[in-house]
C-alpha cells in the first residue's frame, strides 16, 4: 500500500471515536467501506454497551470550584465529606479512608476502587495529565461496570495542575455533585473473512475507537490501518488457513469488542489456531515488539524470523493490554504487533495522539513484515503454535482480568 493511501485512511479519520458514539459507528461504516474498495464484503456485528449522558459534574475543595469532569456511569448523587489525599494502597493509608472523599495517584482499576469502597470512602477524585504541558485538558472517564459491580460511589477526574495545587493548599472538605442518565447503547465489531483451504482461521484484530481527547491515530488507528494493507495483501491470494479480520469496537472502555466477540463465538474459537493482534504501530520514533500471550516457542521464532527478514525486533511473553488478551483467555494463543515509543516522542490517551506521531514509510515496513509472519502461518501445513495456553499465562490472564490479585497490587 503507497504512502499516499496510508495517508489518506488517517485524515479521514482525524476525529475522536469513543466506544458506543456516533462517531464511532461512523468509523466503522467507513472501514467497511474501504474493504469494498480494496475487493472484500466485510459487515458490522453490534453488541450491547453502557452509556452515559452527564448533566452536571462540579468539585468543590473548601468551598472552591475545581475544574473537573464527572466519572460516567458513577451514579447520581450529592457528597460533601473530608478531603483526604490517598498516594499509597497499603492497609494503613486504606484505613483513613472512610466517610471521606478520597483522591488518589494514577488510574482508578479495580482493585484500588474494591479497597476504597471497602474501607469506605464516599466519593473518589483522580488526575491525568501532565504538570509540564501547556494544556490543561481533562480526559472524560468512566466508572466500569466490571470494576464497581453496581457499588456506585460519585467520582471525578482533574487536570495534574489542579492535584497539585490542591495538596499544597493542604484542603479540609470537599464536595461532589454528579447529575447523568445512564442507558444502554450499542458499539460494533467490523468483520470481514477471506476464506482457506481449510476450515481452520487465523483472527487478526484492532481497534479503531480512540479515548475521549484522542483522535488515536497512534492508539489505534495506525493497527486498524494496518489491517487495511493486510487485507490488500491477502485479498486475491490462496492460503491454506482462512483469515478473519476484526476491527474491534469499544477496546478503551475495557477490550468490550473483542470481549463481546469472543463470548458470541465460544463454539468457533475452537476452529481460531492463532489471533495476530495489532495495537499501535507505524509511530516516527520506538522499538518494535511482539508480545506473546503462547507458548514460549513462538518467541523464539519471531526472534529468529526477524533476523530472517532484516527486522528488528523484541519478542517476549507476556499478557499485553489490548483485545488479543479475550482470545488468549479463551485458549488462542495470540501475539500482539507494536512500535512502542518513548513517552518524549509520541503518547496515547490525550490530545497529542494526531497524525503528527506517525511516519507512512515505517507503517509500510511493519505492515510487510506482518505480513510477511501472517502469510507464513497461514500457508503453514500445520500452525506450529500450540494451542496450549502456559500455567505461568493463565496466571497472568487471571490478574489482568482482576479474577486474582496480584502479590503486591
Amino acid at each position: 500500500m503507497d504512502t499516499k493511501q496510508l495517508e489518506q485512511y488517517f485524515l479521514d479519520t482525524a476525529y475522536i471515536r469513543t466506544g458506543g458514539s456516533a462517531e464511532e459507528l461512523k468509523c466503522a461504516e467507513y472501514l467497511k467501506e474501504q474493504c469494498a474498495k480494496l475487493g472484500g464484503e466485510a459487515y458490522l456485528e453490534e453488541f450491547e454497551v453502557e452509556v452515559a449522558d452527564i448533566q452536571e459534574a462540579k468539585l468543590f475543595v473548601d468551598g472552591k470550584e475545581i475544574p473537573c469532569k464527572g466519572y460516567k456511569l458513577a451514579g447520581s448523587s450529592e457528597i460533601e465529606a473530608p478531603f483526604y489525599y490517598m498516594p499509597n494502597n497499603d492497609k494503613c493509608s486504606l484505613a483513613e479512608c472512610r466517610g471521606k472523599i478520597v483522591m488518589v495517584d494514577g488510574y482508578l482499576g479495580y482493585w484500588v476502587y474494591q479497597d476504597i469502597l471497602e474501607n469506605g470512602a464516599v466519593g473518589f477524585i483522580t488526575y491525568d495529565g501532565n504538570a509540564n504541558y501547556v494544556d490543561e485538558d481533562i480526559d472524560q472517564r468512566e466508572l466500569r461496570p466490571y470494576v464497581s459491580k453496581g457499588n456506585k460511589i460519585p467520582g471525578v477526574n482533574i487536570n495534574a495542575k489542579s492535584a497539585i495545587a490542591l495538596i499544597n493548599s493542604e484542603p479540609k472538605t470537599a464536595k461532589i455533585v454528579l447529575k447523568q442518565e445512564e442507558t444502554k447503547g450499542k458499539s460494533h465489531n467490523v468483520i470481514l473473512d477471506l476464506p482457506g483451504e481449510c476450515d481452520e482461521y487465523i483472527v487478526l484484530t484492532a481497534h479503531y475507537d480512540s479515548t475521549s481527547l484522542s483522535q488515536g491515530a497512534y492508539d489505534n488507528m495506525s493497527g486498524s490501518v494496518g489491517l487495511l494493507g493486510l487485507v490488500e495483501k491477502f485479498i486475491n491470494t490462496n492460503h491454506h488457513y482462512g483469515l478473519r479480520f476484526i476491527w474491534c469496537g469499544s477496546e478503551e472502555r475495557g477490550l468490550l469488542g473483542s470481549k463481546a466477540y469472543t463470548a458470541d463465538h465460544e463454539e468457533e474459537l475452537k476452529r481460531v489456531v492463532l489471533n495476530v493482534n495489532l495495537d499501535m504501530i507505524g509511530c516516527i520514533m520506538g522499538k518494535f515488539i511482539a508480545c506473546c500471550t503462547s507458548e514460549e516457542k513462538l518467541v523464539h521464532y519471531l526472534q529468529y524470523f526477524g533476523s530472517v527478514e532484516g527486522f528488528g525486533i523484541k519478542a517476549y511473553q507476556e499478557v499485553y493490554s489490548s483485545d488479543s488478551t479475550p482470545f488468549a483467555d479463551k485458549g488462542v494463543p495470540a501475539v500482539s504487533f507494536a512500535r512502542i515509543a518513548p513517552n518524549n516522542t509520541a503518547t496515547i490517551h490525550n490530545s497529542y495522539d494526531t497524525r503528527k506521531v506517525m511516519k507512512m514509510e515505517h507503517m509500510q515496513k511493519d505492515i510487510e513484515f506482518i505480513a510477511k509472519f501472517v502469510g507464513t502461518m497461514a500457508n503453514a501445513k500445520r500452525c506450529p503454535v500450540d494451542k496450549e495456553m502456559p500455567e505461568k499465562m493463565k496466571e497472568k490472564l487471571d490478574y489482568y482480568l482482576a479474577r486474582k490479585r496480584e502479590p503486591g497490587k
